[in-house]
């Protein structure tokens, strides 16, 4: 199931606002511009793609995502193909040079099967010499130890939207969390229920693995410094 934050229109449109200044764009608009042809899985509201066409690619660039609220906002942009769907669903060989999921998107394949589906509609999508480049937070560093907060944001007319995170369950690799967003023009709160899995380096490499791609280079953060058992992220390259 697709989290309320991306299916309903009033939350997707803050989504650009909520994760505002994100370090992980610098790292892969660059990669992107380097890549003749581009799939950007869980794009959202296509953020990356649309700063890509701005700064002159002229290759290919497809967003798929499978939220329409986040489609909605994405589609306002022409000059990028739109997809509705998910890794699930593709059923394209050997198109892209370079397949990225961003925002952590990665995490949100929380069963086996799904990964395993999901890196092997990877594999096959990938032209020879491609490779697929993400992040998923590293387990060891327990980020969500401090996620459970309050925020403020302004939406669009400026009216002012409060953020409630609250960390409702961990267990073994997966961690459940609500964000709650209130707002004085709203007749209520709206409430976001996820689940993200956080997958170790040796259990990350043994899927990859297994849908026959192979780890290229990983780096601990966005500055691409060494992946240590301290680095907030497992950013992945790999190739099939």
């Amino acid at each position: 199931m697709v989290d309320r934050l991306f299916i309903e229109p009033r939350l997707a449109e803050l989504y650009d606002t909520l994760c505002a200044g994100r370090p992980d764009f610098a790292f892969y608009l660059p990669l992107v511009m380097e890549a003749g042809s581009v799939l950007d899985v869980g794009c959202g509201t296509g953020e990356l793609l649309i700063a890509a066409r701005d700064a002159g690619h002229t290759g290919r660039l497809t967003g798929l995502d499978p939220a329409d609220a986040m489609l909605g906002v994405a589609r306002r942009r022409a000059g990028v193909e739109w997809v509705r769907g998910d890794l699930s669903t593709v059923s394209r060989r050997g198109e892209f040079d370079l397949i990225v999921m961003t925002g952590h998107a990665f995490q949100v394949l929380v069963e086996d099967d799904e990964l395993r589906a999901a890196l092997a509609a990877v594999r096959a999508a990938l032209a020879d010499g491609g490779r697929f480049v993400f992040e998923t937070r590293n387990p060891l560093a327990r980020d969500w130890e401090r996620w459970t907060g309050s925020s403020e944001i302004t939406d669009a007319s400026g009216t002012p939207v409060r953020v409630d995170v609250e960390v409702k369950q961990v267990t073994a690799e997966r961690v459940t969390f609500t964000q709650t967003y209130t707002s004085p023009g709203w007749a209520g709160p709206e409430v976001s229920w996820s689940t993200l899995r956080f997958l170790g380096v040796a259990e990350l490499a043994a899927f990859l693995a297994e849908a026959g791609l192979e780890v290229e280079a990983q780096y601990g953060d966005w500055n691409r410094e060494p992946l240590t058992e301290a680095a907030p992220e497992i950013i992945t390259f790999a190739v099939g």
